[in-house]
């Protein structure tokens, strides 16, 4: 199974909120910070505040806060609440459905996988809080791009090297 850009972007969201708890934080901030989209977030960022798990006060000193505090939030609750369709399979569209196996089976996964979520909330994902504020506000990469980032900068160093020694 695999979750759509928007439920990422909503949990994003989510997660950002939490660890600035002490202040307003906006749309652009918070998109800047991940390397994404301000539009794609101004729509999460909606539907998040109008089921209250986002407060967001309008005008100058503005800005988002989560609506209710991280250990009260499920991941399964916004899961549920940004996917369109959990279904694994289209099974009302196959001709053999109603008598088939698969769909019990497909039905029993999902709910697998949703009670999983149900048992994390959005405290658990931010426990490693510092390490999470240091690599959102540095913007740093993730760690599997970061042998890319340091091919590249040896480069530039190499670069800007040649260019000295030709002085």
């Amino acid at each position: 199974m695999k979750l759509t850009r928007y439920t990422d972007y909503a949990l994003r969201v989510l997660i950002y909120l939490a660890l600035n708890p002490d202040r307003q934080c906006s749309i652009a901030e918070i998109a800047k910070s991940y390397g994404v989209s301000d539009n794609h977030l101004m729509k999460v960022v909606q539907q998040l505040a109008r089921e209250g798990l986002v407060a967001s006060t309008r005008g100058r000193g503005g800005g988002l806060r989560l609506g209710k505090p991280p250990a009260d939030i499920r991941v399964g609750a916004i899961v549920r609440l940004t996917e369109p369709d959990m279904d694994l399979a289209e099974c009302g569209k196959c001709i053999i459905s109603g008598v088939c196996g698969l769909t019990s089976v497909f039905g029993k996964a999902t709910g697998a996988f949703l009670a999983a979520l149900d048992e994390v909330t959005l405290e658990d994902v931010t426990r490693s809080g510092d390490r999470l504020v240091a690599q959102l506000r540095l913007g740093l990469m993730p760690a599997k791009n970061k042998p890319r980032q340091v091919a590249a900068k040896r480069r530039q160093n190499h670069v800007q090297g040649s260019s000295a020694e030709k002085r």
